[in-house]
Protein backbone atom coordinates (compact mmCIF):
# COMPACT_ATOMS: atom_id res chain seq x y z
CA UNK A 1 0.00 0.00 0.00
CA UNK A 2 2.51 2.42 0.99
CA UNK A 3 4.49 2.08 -2.14
CA UNK A 4 1.32 2.19 -4.43
CA UNK A 5 0.88 5.95 -2.75
CA UNK A 6 4.12 6.87 -2.81
CA UNK A 7 4.53 6.22 -6.12
CA UNK A 8 0.82 7.76 -6.88
CA UNK A 9 2.37 11.01 -5.21
CA UNK A 10 5.31 10.80 -6.97
CA UNK A 11 4.14 10.49 -10.61
CA UNK A 12 0.92 9.54 -13.05
CA UNK A 13 0.45 5.85 -13.16
CA UNK A 14 -0.06 3.90 -16.16
CA UNK A 15 -2.79 0.87 -16.57
CA UNK A 16 -2.49 -1.33 -18.67
CA UNK A 17 -4.34 -1.79 -22.67
CA UNK A 18 -7.32 -4.30 -23.28
CA UNK A 19 -6.33 -7.97 -22.83
CA UNK A 20 -9.50 -9.02 -24.96
CA UNK A 21 -7.94 -6.83 -27.69
CA UNK A 22 -4.46 -9.16 -27.34
CA UNK A 23 -6.08 -12.64 -26.84
CA UNK A 24 -7.93 -12.12 -30.53
CA UNK A 25 -3.57 -12.08 -31.87
CA UNK A 26 -3.80 -15.30 -30.77
CA UNK A 27 -6.43 -16.95 -32.89
CA UNK A 28 -7.32 -19.61 -30.28
CA UNK A 29 -9.45 -22.30 -31.41
CA UNK A 30 -11.96 -24.52 -29.10
CA UNK A 31 -8.94 -26.94 -28.64
CA UNK A 32 -6.70 -24.08 -27.41
CA UNK A 33 -9.37 -22.53 -25.26
CA UNK A 34 -10.38 -26.63 -23.74
CA UNK A 35 -6.74 -27.39 -23.43
CA UNK A 36 -6.21 -30.98 -21.91
CA UNK A 37 -8.14 -30.52 -18.27
CA UNK A 38 -11.58 -29.55 -20.77
CA UNK A 39 -10.74 -31.79 -23.54
CA UNK A 40 -14.29 -33.67 -23.25
CA UNK A 41 -16.49 -30.53 -21.45
CA UNK A 42 -20.01 -30.59 -22.34
CA UNK A 43 -20.19 -27.33 -23.77
CA UNK A 44 -18.17 -24.76 -26.27
CA UNK A 45 -16.04 -22.83 -23.97
CA UNK A 46 -14.21 -20.65 -26.86
CA UNK A 47 -14.95 -17.16 -26.23
CA UNK A 48 -14.58 -17.56 -22.64
CA UNK A 49 -10.96 -15.18 -22.35
CA UNK A 50 -10.99 -16.16 -18.70
CA UNK A 51 -10.61 -19.54 -18.65
CA UNK A 52 -6.97 -19.05 -20.51
CA UNK A 53 -5.03 -18.48 -17.50
CA UNK A 54 -6.11 -22.31 -16.87
CA UNK A 55 -5.77 -23.51 -20.36
CA UNK A 56 -2.87 -21.00 -21.92
CA UNK A 57 -1.05 -19.19 -18.97
CA UNK A 58 1.82 -18.66 -21.05
CA UNK A 59 -0.33 -16.29 -23.41
CA UNK A 60 -1.46 -14.70 -20.27
CA UNK A 61 1.84 -13.77 -18.79
CA UNK A 62 2.94 -13.06 -22.48
CA UNK A 63 0.47 -10.18 -22.56
CA UNK A 64 0.78 -9.09 -18.69
CA UNK A 65 4.44 -8.83 -19.73
CA UNK A 66 3.88 -6.68 -23.10
CA UNK A 67 2.27 -4.42 -20.85
CA UNK A 68 4.69 -4.14 -18.17
CA UNK A 69 7.45 -3.61 -20.54
CA UNK A 70 5.63 -0.86 -22.70
CA UNK A 71 5.70 1.13 -19.63
CA UNK A 72 2.61 0.30 -17.97
CA UNK A 73 2.40 0.26 -13.57
CA UNK A 74 -0.36 -1.69 -13.45
CA UNK A 75 -1.64 -4.68 -15.11
CA UNK A 76 -5.53 -6.59 -14.96
CA UNK A 77 -5.97 -9.50 -14.00
CA UNK A 78 -7.58 -11.53 -17.27
CA UNK A 79 -11.14 -12.17 -14.38
CA UNK A 80 -13.13 -9.73 -16.03
CA UNK A 81 -15.86 -12.43 -15.89
CA UNK A 82 -14.65 -14.44 -13.20
CA UNK A 83 -17.94 -14.59 -11.32
CA UNK A 84 -20.20 -17.61 -10.76
CA UNK A 85 -23.01 -15.40 -12.68
CA UNK A 86 -20.93 -14.73 -15.94
CA UNK A 87 -19.82 -18.59 -15.86
CA UNK A 88 -22.77 -19.70 -15.40
CA UNK A 89 -23.03 -19.27 -19.53
CA UNK A 90 -20.11 -22.16 -19.62
CA UNK A 91 -21.54 -24.13 -16.77
CA UNK A 92 -18.48 -23.16 -15.03
CA UNK A 93 -19.28 -21.87 -11.59
CA UNK A 94 -17.58 -24.38 -9.77
CA UNK A 95 -13.89 -22.92 -11.05
CA UNK A 96 -14.68 -19.10 -10.24
CA UNK A 97 -11.95 -19.48 -7.06
CA UNK A 98 -9.70 -20.72 -8.59
CA UNK A 99 -9.64 -18.89 -11.96
CA UNK A 100 -8.98 -15.33 -9.70
CA UNK A 101 -6.84 -17.36 -7.39
CA UNK A 102 -4.76 -18.86 -10.60
CA UNK A 103 -5.28 -15.56 -13.09
CA UNK A 104 -3.81 -13.06 -9.83
CA UNK A 105 -0.77 -15.59 -9.25
CA UNK A 106 -0.01 -14.93 -12.77
CA UNK A 107 -0.11 -11.39 -12.76
CA UNK A 108 1.66 -11.17 -9.61
CA UNK A 109 4.60 -13.27 -10.98
CA UNK A 110 5.42 -11.24 -13.71
CA UNK A 111 4.92 -7.82 -11.95
CA UNK A 112 7.73 -9.08 -9.15
CA UNK A 113 9.92 -10.41 -11.33
CA UNK A 114 9.96 -6.80 -13.51
CA UNK A 115 10.18 -5.29 -10.19
CA UNK A 116 13.39 -7.02 -9.52
CA UNK A 117 14.80 -5.38 -12.10
CA UNK A 118 13.89 -2.50 -11.76
CA UNK A 119 13.66 -1.58 -8.61
CA UNK A 120 12.87 2.33 -8.75
CA UNK A 121 9.97 1.46 -10.08
CA UNK A 122 8.01 -1.41 -8.59
CA UNK A 123 4.68 -2.89 -10.63
CA UNK A 124 1.37 -3.52 -9.19
CA UNK A 125 -1.34 -5.77 -9.55
CA UNK A 126 -4.99 -5.02 -9.71
CA UNK A 127 -7.92 -7.60 -9.73
CA UNK A 128 -10.47 -6.63 -12.20
CA UNK A 129 -13.70 -7.02 -11.51
CA UNK A 130 -16.76 -6.77 -14.13
CA UNK A 131 -19.75 -5.90 -14.32
CA UNK A 132 -21.29 -8.87 -14.24
CA UNK A 133 -24.08 -9.88 -17.54
CA UNK A 134 -27.00 -8.98 -15.60
CA UNK A 135 -28.42 -5.76 -13.82
CA UNK A 136 -30.15 -5.64 -10.65
CA UNK A 137 -31.68 -1.83 -11.32
CA UNK A 138 -33.32 -2.47 -14.55
CA UNK A 139 -36.04 -5.51 -16.11
CA UNK A 140 -34.40 -7.57 -18.85
CA UNK A 141 -38.23 -8.25 -19.55
CA UNK A 142 -39.79 -4.76 -21.61
CA UNK A 143 -42.97 -6.61 -20.56
CA UNK A 144 -42.06 -6.71 -16.90
CA UNK A 145 -40.90 -3.64 -15.33
CA UNK A 146 -40.37 -4.60 -12.05
CA UNK A 147 -38.69 -7.87 -12.86
CA UNK A 148 -34.81 -8.35 -12.11
CA UNK A 149 -32.67 -11.00 -13.46
CA UNK A 150 -30.36 -11.30 -10.21
CA UNK A 151 -30.70 -9.76 -6.67
CA UNK A 152 -28.13 -7.72 -4.61
CA UNK A 153 -27.55 -10.51 -1.93
CA UNK A 154 -26.77 -12.93 -5.23
CA UNK A 155 -24.35 -10.12 -6.75
CA UNK A 156 -22.93 -9.72 -3.19
CA UNK A 157 -22.13 -13.60 -2.76
CA UNK A 158 -20.63 -13.96 -6.26
CA UNK A 159 -18.35 -10.69 -6.03
CA UNK A 160 -17.46 -12.00 -2.62
CA UNK A 161 -15.72 -15.32 -3.97
CA UNK A 162 -14.42 -13.30 -6.88
CA UNK A 163 -12.58 -10.88 -4.53
CA UNK A 164 -11.14 -13.75 -2.35
CA UNK A 165 -9.64 -15.58 -4.95
CA UNK A 166 -7.78 -12.54 -6.35
CA UNK A 167 -7.03 -11.25 -2.90
CA UNK A 168 -5.63 -14.88 -2.05
CA UNK A 169 -3.62 -14.70 -5.37
CA UNK A 170 -1.69 -11.51 -4.45
CA UNK A 171 -3.45 -8.56 -6.34
CA UNK A 172 -2.31 -5.19 -4.75
CA UNK A 173 -5.70 -3.14 -5.59
CA UNK A 174 -9.13 -4.30 -6.49
CA UNK A 175 -10.74 -2.88 -9.36
CA UNK A 176 -14.64 -2.61 -9.71
CA UNK A 177 -14.50 -1.35 -13.55
CA UNK A 178 -17.12 -1.07 -16.15
CA UNK A 179 -19.98 -0.06 -14.01
CA UNK A 180 -22.89 0.33 -16.39
CA UNK A 181 -25.45 -0.38 -12.79
CA UNK A 182 -24.22 1.24 -9.95
CA UNK A 183 -26.48 -0.98 -7.54
CA UNK A 184 -24.07 -3.90 -9.16
CA UNK A 185 -21.29 -2.50 -8.02
CA UNK A 186 -22.61 -1.52 -4.48
CA UNK A 187 -22.93 -5.19 -4.12
CA UNK A 188 -18.80 -5.80 -5.23
CA UNK A 189 -17.58 -2.95 -2.97
CA UNK A 190 -20.20 -4.65 0.27
CA UNK A 191 -18.58 -7.95 -0.26
CA UNK A 192 -14.90 -6.17 -0.98
CA UNK A 193 -16.26 -4.19 2.61
CA UNK A 194 -17.25 -7.33 4.45
CA UNK A 195 -13.70 -9.31 3.36
CA UNK A 196 -11.67 -6.64 4.29
CA UNK A 197 -13.41 -6.50 8.08
CA UNK A 198 -13.23 -10.33 8.20
CA UNK A 199 -9.86 -10.13 7.37
CA UNK A 200 -8.69 -7.42 9.06
CA UNK A 201 -6.90 -6.19 6.03
CA UNK A 202 -6.88 -2.94 4.41
CA UNK A 203 -6.82 -3.88 0.05
CA UNK A 204 -7.12 -0.32 -1.61
CA UNK A 205 -10.30 -0.36 -4.36
CA UNK A 206 -10.55 1.40 -7.83
CA UNK A 207 -13.85 2.27 -9.10
CA UNK A 208 -14.17 2.93 -12.92
CA UNK A 209 -17.96 3.82 -14.97
CA UNK A 210 -19.03 3.69 -17.89
CA UNK A 211 -20.48 6.04 -19.35
CA UNK A 212 -22.69 4.54 -22.41
CA UNK A 213 -23.46 6.98 -24.89
CA UNK A 214 -23.16 11.06 -25.68
CA UNK A 215 -26.18 11.38 -22.98
CA UNK A 216 -23.34 11.27 -20.33
CA UNK A 217 -25.18 9.07 -18.51
CA UNK A 218 -24.39 5.27 -17.63
CA UNK A 219 -26.76 2.52 -18.61
CA UNK A 220 -28.80 2.61 -15.36
CA UNK A 221 -29.57 6.81 -16.03
CA UNK A 222 -27.04 8.26 -13.83
CA UNK A 223 -24.96 11.23 -14.41
CA UNK A 224 -21.06 11.28 -13.97
CA UNK A 225 -21.73 13.61 -10.84
CA UNK A 226 -24.30 11.07 -9.40
CA UNK A 227 -22.84 8.05 -10.13
CA UNK A 228 -19.09 9.69 -7.87
CA UNK A 229 -22.03 10.81 -5.07
CA UNK A 230 -23.46 7.23 -5.20
CA UNK A 231 -20.23 5.47 -4.29
CA UNK A 232 -18.76 8.32 -2.49
CA UNK A 233 -19.52 6.55 1.36
CA UNK A 234 -17.06 3.63 0.68
CA UNK A 235 -13.44 4.17 1.01
CA UNK A 236 -12.22 4.96 -2.07
CA UNK A 237 -8.54 5.28 -3.43
CA UNK A 238 -9.66 6.28 -7.18
CA UNK A 239 -13.01 6.89 -9.33
CA UNK A 240 -12.92 7.11 -13.11
CA UNK A 241 -14.18 5.78 -16.42
CA UNK A 242 -13.33 3.50 -18.85
CA UNK A 243 -14.91 1.83 -21.89
CA UNK A 244 -17.93 2.89 -24.15
CA UNK A 245 -16.25 6.33 -25.03
CA UNK A 246 -12.46 7.28 -26.67
CA UNK A 247 -10.27 9.75 -24.77
CA UNK A 248 -11.83 12.34 -26.24
CA UNK A 249 -15.34 11.88 -25.89
CA UNK A 250 -14.34 10.75 -21.90
CA UNK A 251 -12.88 14.43 -21.62
CA UNK A 252 -15.80 16.21 -20.08
CA UNK A 253 -17.17 13.73 -17.59
CA UNK A 254 -13.90 13.82 -16.28
CA UNK A 255 -13.63 17.09 -15.75
CA UNK A 256 -16.62 16.93 -13.54
CA UNK A 257 -15.13 14.16 -11.60
CA UNK A 258 -11.96 15.99 -10.69
CA UNK A 259 -13.83 18.89 -9.29
CA UNK A 260 -15.85 17.23 -7.27
CA UNK A 261 -14.05 14.62 -5.30
CA UNK A 262 -10.38 14.39 -3.05
CA UNK A 263 -9.92 11.05 -4.54
CA UNK A 264 -7.52 9.90 -7.04
CA UNK A 265 -9.23 10.10 -10.48
CA UNK A 266 -8.45 7.41 -13.63
CA UNK A 267 -9.31 6.77 -16.71
CA UNK A 268 -8.85 3.75 -19.47
CA UNK A 269 -11.02 4.81 -22.55
CA UNK A 270 -11.44 2.94 -25.51
CA UNK A 271 -9.00 3.36 -28.65
CA UNK A 272 -11.58 5.83 -30.12
CA UNK A 273 -15.25 5.15 -31.22
CA UNK A 274 -15.90 1.35 -32.99
CA UNK A 275 -16.07 1.65 -36.45
CA UNK A 276 -18.99 -0.42 -38.68
CA UNK A 277 -17.24 -3.44 -38.10
CA UNK A 278 -16.87 -2.79 -34.14
CA UNK A 279 -13.17 -2.44 -34.31
CA UNK A 280 -11.12 0.36 -33.45
CA UNK A 281 -8.62 2.49 -35.35
CA UNK A 282 -7.37 4.97 -33.55
CA UNK A 283 -3.50 5.26 -33.30
CA UNK A 284 -1.22 5.42 -30.30
CA UNK A 285 0.02 8.50 -31.55
CA UNK A 286 -4.02 9.75 -31.94
CA UNK A 287 -4.99 8.31 -28.89
CA UNK A 288 -1.89 10.05 -26.80
CA UNK A 289 -2.47 13.30 -28.69
CA UNK A 290 -5.88 13.19 -26.82
CA UNK A 291 -5.16 12.12 -23.71
CA UNK A 292 -2.46 14.99 -23.62
CA UNK A 293 -5.42 16.98 -23.13
CA UNK A 294 -6.05 15.15 -19.29
CA UNK A 295 -2.74 15.88 -18.41
CA UNK A 296 -3.10 19.80 -19.33
CA UNK A 297 -5.79 20.25 -17.14
CA UNK A 298 -4.58 18.11 -14.61
CA UNK A 299 -7.05 15.78 -14.55
CA UNK A 300 -5.34 12.45 -13.92
CA UNK A 301 -3.50 10.25 -11.11
CA UNK A 302 -3.91 6.68 -13.28
CA UNK A 303 -3.89 6.70 -17.21
CA UNK A 304 -4.28 3.01 -19.47
CA UNK A 305 -6.72 2.00 -21.93
CA UNK A 306 -9.62 -0.02 -22.75
CA UNK A 307 -10.77 -1.88 -25.90
CA UNK A 308 -9.01 -1.48 -28.98
CA UNK A 309 -6.17 -0.89 -27.37
CA UNK A 310 -2.15 -2.48 -27.36
CA UNK A 311 1.23 -1.92 -25.87
CA UNK A 312 1.83 0.55 -28.53
CA UNK A 313 -1.13 2.68 -27.03
CA UNK A 314 0.18 2.28 -23.87
CA UNK A 315 3.99 2.98 -24.73
CA UNK A 316 2.43 6.30 -26.35
CA UNK A 317 0.29 7.37 -23.54
CA UNK A 318 3.34 6.74 -21.17
CA UNK A 319 5.53 8.34 -22.95
CA UNK A 320 3.51 11.82 -23.03
CA UNK A 321 2.65 10.84 -19.17
CA UNK A 322 6.39 10.73 -18.37
CA UNK A 323 7.64 13.64 -16.02
CA UNK A 324 4.05 15.03 -15.40
CA UNK A 325 3.02 16.22 -12.21
CA UNK A 326 0.17 13.86 -10.96
CA UNK A 327 -3.19 15.79 -9.94
CA UNK A 328 -3.46 16.37 -6.01
CA UNK A 329 -5.46 13.82 -4.13
CA UNK A 330 -5.97 12.39 -0.78
CA UNK A 331 -7.25 8.54 0.21
CA UNK A 332 -8.82 8.16 2.83
CA UNK A 333 -9.20 4.71 3.77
Amino acid sequence: MSELLKAMQNRILILDGAMGTMLQRYKFSEDDFRGERFKGFHKSVKGNNDLLSLTQPQAIEEVHRLYFEAGADIVETNTFSSTTIAMADYDMEDLVYELNFESAKIAKNVADAISKKELNKPRFVAGAIGPTNKTASMSPDVNDPGFRAISFDELRIAYKQQAEGLIDGGVDILLVETVFDTLNAKAALFAIEEIKEERNIDVPVMISGTITDASGRTLSGQTAEAFLISVSHIPLLSVGFNCALGAKQLTPHLEVVSKRTQLAISAHPNAGLPNAFGEYDESPEQMASQVNEYLEKGLINIIGGCCGTTPEHIKAIAGIASGVEPRKFSYNK
